[in-house]
C-alpha cells in the first residue's frame, strides 16, 4: 500500500502533470489527493469518454496526462480510446480499478466486468500492468509505462485493486458559482446558410493564432476541403469528443481555442457543456453548426429542433451564448465572443447537406495531431501564449 502523495510525487518526476477522470471508491484516495494537492491540475469529467477526450486535448497542448476511472467506465471510454487515441497516436496513462475481481465479493453489476477487465484492455490494444502498490515499485513501473507509451504512442493502463492506496481525506477548494452569462439572439429571414458558407465565414474571421478542433464527419471534411492549416485538428472519430478535447487544450494554453461542433455530436456528450461551464476557460469559443440531421449517415433527424443550446450553455455556466440564423448574425456573435472572456457558445442553425465535391483529409491523423501540437508550441514560443492554470 502507498499513499496518494507517493504516487503524485513519483508521477511528477516522470512528467505527469494533468489529471482527469470519474470517481470510483477504489480511486477515492487518489482523486481526493488530486483535488487537495496545491497546484495539481485535476478535471472531474461527466463521463469516462469525456475524460479521455479532455486528456487528449491536454496532451496536444503539451501536458502529460493521467485518466482515472472505474473498470465499468471502460465501456464509456472504449470509443475515444479506439477511435481517437489509437488513430491519432495520443498517449495517456490510465488508472483503471478492478471492481468485481474474481474471488473478492463485490456488487453484482461488477461481476462481468471484473472477469473481463484485462481481456477488454488487451482487445482494444491498451497495454497494462498491475498498479504499483509499493513505494519502491513506483519509479520502475512509471518508467516502464512511459517507455511503452513513448514507443507506441498509445495509452497504457495500471489496474488498481482495492487497498492499493491508503485512505485520503477530501479537502477540496470551493468552486464559486459563475456570474450569469449574457445571451444574444440574431434572427434572420430567408434560407439557412450551408455549413460550407458558415465555415468560409469562420475561416475569414479566425485569428492566425487560434487553435481549431473540428468534430468528426462532414464538418471536418468540409473544413479540410476549404482550407488545410496547421492550426486545424480534424477529429475523424470519437463522435461527441471534440468539445472535451477543446476544453483540454483551452485549459493549457492562452491561445484562442475554437471547437466546431455538430448537433448530433453535442447531444451525444451534452454533459461536456457542464464541465466547460464549471472550469470556465476564458479562451474557448464553442461553435455549434446545427443542421438538425446526422448528415454523414444519410440525413436521419436529430432532436436538436427542440433544444435551445444557447440556454443550455448559459445554464451550465458559459459567459456568453448566441443563437443565430444567418451568417451576418454569426459574424456579429463571433466578434462579440472573441472580444470578451469566455467560455462562449455560438449556435448557428444551418441547412442540411454538404459540398458536392467533398474531400477527406489527406494528412494522416498522427501527423495532424503532431503538427497541431507543434502549432501550439510555436504560438507559445513566439511569445503569444503562456501556459494557463487549469
Amino acid at each position: 500500500m502507498i499513499e496518494a502523495r507517493d504516487f503524485f510525487a513519483e508521477a511528477a518526476r516522470a512528467g505527469f502533470d494533468f489529471y482527469t477522470g470519474v470517481p470510483c471508491s477504489f480511486l477515492t484516495p487518489l482523486i481526493n489527493g488530486a483535488l487537495s494537492a496545491p497546484g495539481l491540475a485535476y478535471v472531474g469529467a461527466a463521463s469516462e469518454g469525456e475524460a479521455v477526450a479532455i486528456a487528449a486535448g491536454a496532451w496536444l497542448a503539451g501536458r502529460e496526462t493521467v485518466v482515472m476511472c472505474q473498470n465499468s467506465g471502460l465501456g464509456n471510454a472504449v470509443n475515444p480510446l479506439t477511435s481517437l487515441n489509437e488513430p491519432f497516436r495520443i498517449p495517456t496513462l490510465l488508472i483503471v480499478t478492478w471492481r468485481g475481481e474474481p474471488g473478492i465479493p463485490d456488487e453484482p453489476q461488477h461481476a462481468l466486468m471484473g472477469r473481463i477487465t484485462h481481456d477488454l484492455l488487451a482487445v482494444i490494444g491498451v497495454a497494462h500492468a498491475p498498479f504499483p502498490a509499493a513505494r519502491d515499485a513506483l519509479a520502475p513501473a512509471l518508467a516502464a509505462a512511459t517507455a511503452r507509451m513513448r514507443d507506441s504512442g498509445l495509452p497504457f493502463a495500471f489496474v488498481m485493486r482495492q487497498g492499493d492506496v491508503a485512505a485520503e481525506a477530501l479537502r477540496p477548494a470551493e468552486r464559486p458559482l459563475p456570474a450569469p452569462g449574457r445571451r444574444a439572439d440574431f434572427p434572420a429571414a430567408g434560407a439557412r446558410p450551408t455549413r460550407a458558407a458558415a465555415l468560409e465565414r469562420f475561416l475569414a474571421l479566425v485569428p492566425e493564432d487560434g487553435a481549431v478542433i473540428a468534430t468528426t464527419g462532414k464538418c471536418g471534411r468540409e473544413l479540410f476541403t476549404l482550407a488545410d492549416r496547421p492550426q486545424h485538428l480534424y477529429q475523424v472519430g470519437s463522435m461527441g469528443g471534440a468539445s472535451g478535447m477543446a476544453l483540454g487544450v483551452a485549459l493549457n494554453t492562452r491561445a484562442p481555442v475554437f471547437v466546431l461542433d455538430g448537433d448530433g455530436a453535442a447531444l451525444m456528450k451534452l454533459g461536456t457543456f457542464a464541465t466547460i461551464g464549471a472550469h470556465a476557460p476564458r479562451n474557448l469559443v464553442h461553435i455549434l453548426l446545427d443542421n438538425g440531421v446526422h448528415d454523414s449517415t444519410g440525413g436521419q433527424p436529430t432532436v436538436s429542433a427542440s433544444v435551445d443550446f444557447a440556454a443550455v450553455a448559459l445554464a451550465c455556466g458559459y459567459a456568453y451564448a448566441a443563437a443565430c440564423a444567418g451568417l451576418d448574425g454569426f459574424e456579429a456573435a463571433f466578434r462579440e465572443a472573441t472580444s470578451r472572456p469566455g467560455p462562449a457558445l455560438i449556435h448557428l442553425r444551418i441547412a442540411p447537406g454538404s459540398l458536392a465535391k467533398l474531400g477527406r483529409p489527406t494528412v494522416r491523423p498522427p501527423e495532424v495531431a503532431r503538427r497541431f501540437k507543434a502549432f501550439l508550441a510555436g504560438v507559445r514560443a513566439a511569445g503569444r501564449d503562456a501556459p494557463a492554470a487549469a
